[in-house]
């Protein structure tokens, strides 16, 4: 199965000029009167092109295989487009527009933003380009584990860049941000300039806040397999009085109109008729044991009809219910979000928990939660899931990844696919969800997965890097985690 790419196609106003960007493939800007070639281009026509290839494969291709191996949703057993994800049985050309959009398309666009940017001593887009830089690599990292960096985007002095492994691009990336906070960035900018900012509208303080807490997220992956520099690397914030996001960190501009839709919209529901993505019973049968309102905002019901997870072949005699499933509630308009408030009070809970520094970590537990109802102006319910327990690391680490996984969906995710690679939570079911003593929550291994019990940690390199670079690395299985993951038991 091949994904087609999706494409985001947004015009979008910069002083007098209007651009179209497309999140296939962006490698440049097409040569008119209005849109000058990419040397001449200046970072306020780099920098959105680039956030919208971000937010174009973040909210598309990467939403739905997060939304599927993080079990809120499965292959509806009435057509087909995914099932190769559900099961586990990804092959080279399955991603390449995800790799080659955010690599090839918006990676490039930030770098030359921030030499542009460095140069003319725009400081502003020097930051915002280096925090969108940083967060575009981290997914790539966190997705391949190996990827280019300190050759990268040489052009043609280096077709064939080396590939970095994920611990030095982290620390690297770290770094640049570091670089970048150090300037006089904190400016007012001027209008024209602030429309250029689809996360902030030129807000520098947000930025700030933005770069502290991807730092933060980007030390507590390091736990497992860097516990020093991850431990060093908080309590560093945390002394010099960091401040983080108590906001959304996202794109919000999409209309319900030709390519102008939410990513993920336009493919699944515009495209291909909303025939594909059902809601899996790991995910319903939680928001169900827990009374979780949440659960209309996220499939239009309050009893949606589930499908156990990856069980699309299931004959419509045996499971009828399968083949009238409940799709995902999805939008033309939904934001596509890179990190939000609750993920940033998530983030800062399990620091406290972990290292004692900043707010108690119950008090950011709980405004997490009430951040993750906040987004559609809900109130959380009181039972024991909402409650942080006080208690053991491990259990307190648990309720805050749980509530993490919870918020993601119609957001970003992928996240939740990464949470419970580094962190084990939600756990792995000993049983499918269609025995009796199957624990609400837990994940399932796909009923018709292909590695052997083992569940994905990673994606393959495509087609289009091993053929272009003979320094990809060699294949390993899916199954193989990450620098910073978990063993996969």
């Amino acid at each position: 199965m091949k994904i087609n790419h999706i494409k985001l196609k947004t015009l979008v106003a910069i002083t007098a000029a209007s651009f179209t960007f497309g999140c296939s493939k962006i490698n440049d800007i097409n040569v008119s009167p209005n849109n000058p070639s990419i040397d001449k281009a200046t970072p306020q026509v780099l920098f959105p092109s680039a956030v919208l290839s971000t937010a174009g494969n973040v909210g598309g291709e990467l939403d739905i295989i997060g939304g599927i191996w993080s079990q809120y949703w499965t292959q509806s057993p009435a057509a087909n487009q995914f099932k190769t994800i559900d099961s586990y049985n990804l092959q080279r050309q399955d991603f390449n527009g995800t790799y080659n959009g955010l690599f090839s398309g918006a990676l490039p666009d930030y770098q030359l933003a921030i030499s542009k940017a460095k140069d003319a001593g725009q400081f502003p887009f020097y930051l915002m380009a280096t925090v969108m830089k940083a967060y575009t690599y981290e997914i790539l990292v966190d997705l391949y584990d190996q990827v280019p960096y300190t050759e990268a985007f040489q052009g043609a002095a280096n077709l064939q860049p080396k590939f970095d492994d994920g611990f030095t691009i982290y620390k690297g990336l770290l770094a640049e941000i570091d670089a970048a906070l150090a300037t006089k960035y904190n400016v007012t900018l001027i209008a024209n300039d602030a429309k250029a900012d689809f996360l902030f509208g030129g807000n520098m303080d947000n930025w700030r806040k933005f770069a502290n807490t991807l730092k933060l997220k980007m030390y507590l992956r390091m736990v497992n397999t860097h516990p020093q520099d991850a431990e060093a690397g908080v309590r560093a914030l945390y002394a010099a009085q960091a401040d983080f996001l108590d906001t959304d960190a996202g794109v919000n501009v999409f209309t319900d109109a030709t390519d102008q839709r939410n990513p993920i919209y336009a493919y699944t529901v515009f495209n291909l008729g909303a025939n594909d993505l059902r809601a899996s019973k790991t995910f319903t049968s939680w928001l169900t044991a827990n009374d979780d309102p949440r659960i209309t905002n996220y499939f239009g019901t309050t009893a949606p009809t589930a499908i156990d997870q990856g069980y699309y072949n299931a004959p419509q005699s045996a499971q009828p219910g399968y083949y009238s499933a409940t799709a995902p509630k999805l939008a033309a308009t939904d934001p596509v979000y890179f990190l939000t408030t609750a993920e940033s009070y998530f983030l800062q809970a399990e620091a406290a928990a972990r290292y004692n520094v900043g707010a108690t970590a119950s008090s950011l537990f709980n405004a997490g939660v009430k951040a993750a109802f906040d987004q559609y102006g809900l109130t959380a319910p009181t039972g024991t899931a909402y409650t942080y327990p006080n208690g053991t690391l491990q259990a307190n680490l648990r309720a805050i990844i749980y509530q993490k996984w919870a918020s993601y969906p119609n957001s970003h995710t992928i996240e939740g696919f990464f949470d419970q690679e580094r962190t084990g939570y939600p756990e792995h079911s000993p049983v499918y969800s269609l025995d009796a003593t199957y624990v609400a929550g837990q994940w399932v291994y796909s009923k018709n997965g292909v590695t052997g019990g083992k569940f994905p940690k990673r994606l393959v390199y495509p087609d289009s890097e091993r053929s272009r670079n003979a320094n990809t690395p060699a294949e390993v299985p899916i199954t193989t985690p990450v620098w910073w993951g978990l063993p996969n038991n």
